[in-house]
């Protein structure tokens, strides 16, 4: 047996007795603070995107490998009610102006609808295969539907009926509707590509080749700057392109496997989420966007949503061995 003396074991005693501090303390300072985690009960298999109805604070989790969608009443917070029977739900949307929540089925291409109040089922609408993202429009008139090998669909709200769908060059990935236009900001990975579509008549505007860069999944528009917000899987990175000519403004590493981007107007912030199991957190700097936080999350944890609203950013965790499903909360801060 080795002995050490006594000033030797002393100095070791005190850095084992600080790590736990420092750790606290790097927590405590980073700009997301887990807040609580609200376990969706014995729910299995991979969980998609996510909606909110901020009336009734009901946080809606496409829970794909398990045919359901979730319904969170966040004021519990705990799983108020689950809506079955369904087929491999991928994209969620809620409507404040009919109350009405839209789910896009991906093995099935149906859009099924139910009433906000109570979940009665209020109607299917046909699109196509691989029934995928859902956005509701800002006037409260139109949802958009991506599906199929490339193509969108566009519902009217008012009949609850399909009234047009415009053909692009591949699948759409994360697309996002236009404040004040009716310009589609969309990311269509198969053709290495962001295209820009008129909605009101399916005209492509232009497309932005993306290059060396591909897998361009998640996509949010930056208002105040009038930029998109594009993450990339080959090779991990965050890209932002102006929104007038599609110009890259500036880029930067970031978490491999994303599936989702949003952007914090009132703190400046990017936050992306990755299935490789890390939040990561931009802010700019310059002519660019530098990391200031890289949060480990879990392994297959990669869709997520953040609501202003709320102040609140909420990541889906699927079920594993380890980990049962669960929502985590975090908190932005400061």
């Amino acid at each position: 047996m080795r002995y050490c003396d006594l000033r030797t074991l002393t100095t070791a005693m005190v850095v084992l007795a600080a790590a736990p501090l420092a750790n606290a303390r790097a927590a405590e300072s980073s700009p997301l603070q887990l807040e609580r985690k609200i376990p969706l009960g014995d729910i299995v298999g991979r969980i998609d995107h996510m909606a909110v109805d901020l009336a009734r604070q009901h946080l809606f989790v496409a829970e794909l490998g398990n045919n359901s969608v979730g319904i969170v009443d966040l004021k519990r917070p705990d799983v108020w009610a689950r809506i079955t029977g369904l087929n491999e739900p991928q994209g969620v949307g809620y409507a404040e102006s009919n109350d009405m929540l839209y789910v896009a089925n991906g093995a099935d291409g149906s859009v099924r609808l139910f009433q906000g109040a109570d979940f009665k089922e209020a109607g299917r609408i046909e699109t196509g295969d691989d029934a995928d993202n859902v956005r509701i429009g800002a006037a409260g008139r139109q949802v958009v539907v991506g599906y199929g090998e490339g193509a969108f669909a566009v519902i009217d709200m008012e009949q609850n009926r399909k009234i047009a769908d415009y053909a692009l060059d591949g699948h759409p990935e994360g697309f996002r509707l236009k404040n004040g236009d009716s310009r589609i900001f969309v990311n269509v990975p198969d053709a290495r590509a962001v295209e820009v579509v008129d909605r009101m008549d399916g005209k492509t505007l232009a497309k932005w080749p993306t290059g060396e860069w591909g897998g361009n999944f998640p996509m949010i528009l930056d208002e105040d700057s009038q930029q998109v917000i594009v993450v990339f899987r080959d090779p991990a990175m965050l890209a932002a392109f102006s929104m007038a000519d599609g110009a890259k403004v500036a880029s930067s590493p970031t978490c491999g496997d994303s599936d989702d981007v949003f952007v914090d107007a009132k703190r400046h912030r990017i936050y992306v989420s990755c299935g490789e199991g890390f939040l990561d957190v931009f802010e700019p700097q310059g002519a660019t966007y530098r990391r200031i936080d890289h949060i480990p999350t879990v392994s297959g944890a990669r869709t997520s949503l953040y609501v202003p609203e709320l102040d609140r950013l909420f990541l889906a965790v699927r079920a594993s061995a380890q980990q049962p499903a669960e929502i985590w909360v975090y908190r932005p801060s400061p």
